[in-house]
């Protein structure tokens, strides 16, 4: 087998085995572009512990993935460089505010990439809608350079370089039911995963600062913190019930001053009396869960009529 003439060229930080150089080489000779997809979170659970001294939140957080998803996928450009991102929604920036492209930069820079780089998105998330839209196509962005350039990394690596982007960068790495804590870093998986359950959200048509809930939550005195380890032994459990009772975001009490309209979509959905009903992330989507698929199915037709301009989805959890 040739070796690339370049050989001593390579960035000496970054050490490859025979085996992934000779996967890298492969790849880069036969793959010019891959799709993955981008899976959308809810927070079952969401507590804010402490902060650190830089001013970064300390989470404990319990996450589910859902089927809904958006669709990446990156192409290789050659001679060209740069990159540059295609997507269907208005909403979503083609610059270093989307984090897709930010994903993409950052292995450009630390690999030393000189292909021109084209992400395409096919949006299904809410855009800011507190599901890890942007987080989530950021993870698939990295999952795909990593296949797409033979660059080797481990999932470990590709949660350490995602973590700089954003808390939920690393959890949408991995996905399904996990706890994260810190600042997004330490992730321990949840058995067994909380599959199939069924999940209305409702996104009103407005939206909310991520940077503004968290700033009007460190003014607040007191706070009713979620059982975290309560949520999580209703999932080991299967118990859909308690966990429906157990659900709960210390933010939404802060998201819900800005958006009123918040507490008028979980009244409707507690009154069609479905298992649980949440806020998600800093918002504004609220969820339901239920485990009767059609109970959900008959309060989405509802949702669809009574709520009019607003983004209503049935999905579920996998």
């Amino acid at each position: 087998m040739l070796l690339p003439s370049n050989i001593n060229e390579f960035d000496p930080c970054i050490v490859l085995t025979f085996e992934q150089l000779c996967t890298k080489m492969y790849t880069m000779n036969t793959l010019k572009e891959t799709t993955e997809p981008a899976y959308a979170k809810i927070n079952l659970g969401l507590d804010v512990v402490g902060s650190r001294s830089d001013g970064y939140h300390l989470l404990k957080m319990v996450m589910q993935t859902l089927s809904l998803h958006d669709t990446v996928t990156v192409r290789m450009v050659e001679g060209d460089s740069g990159i540059r991102t295609v997507t269907d929604s208005d909403l979503v920036p083609d610059d270093s505010h989307n984090l897709a492209f930010r994903a993409a930069g950052l292995l450009v820079e630390k690999y030393h990439i000189d292909k021109g780089i084209e992400i395409e998105i096919k949006k299904r998330i809410p855009v800011a809608a507190g599901l890890a839209g942007g987080s989530s196509d950021a993870a698939a962005v990295l999952r795909a350079m990593n296949r797409l350039f033979g660059l080797g990394l481990d999932n470990a690596g590709l949660r350490e370089t995602g973590l700089s982007l954003g808390a939920d960068v690393p959890y949408c790495i991995e996905g399904g039911t996990r706890l994260s804590e810190g600042i997004g870093e330490i992730l321990t998986p949840v058995v067994p995963e909380l599959k199939g359950l069924s999940v209305l959200l409702i996104k009103p048509d407005s939206g909310v600062s991520t940077k503004e809930v968290y700033e009007a939550f460190d003014a607040l005195d007191i706070v009713e913190h979620p059982d975290t380890d309560g949520i999580i032994k209703a999932i080991k459990a299967e118990d859909i019930p308690a966990l429906g009772k157990l659900l709960g975001n210390v933010l939404e009490a802060v998201t819900v001053r800005k958006l009123p309209e918040i507490s008028r979509i979980k009244d409707f959905l507690k009154q069609k009396g479905t298992m649980g009903v949440l806020m998600s992330g800093s918002g504004p989507t609220v969820f339901a869960i239920d485990s009767k698929r059609e109970l959900l199915e008959n309060t989405f037709s509802e949702a669809k009529e009574l709520f009019s301009g607003y983004e209503v989805i049935l999905t579920e959890t996998r």
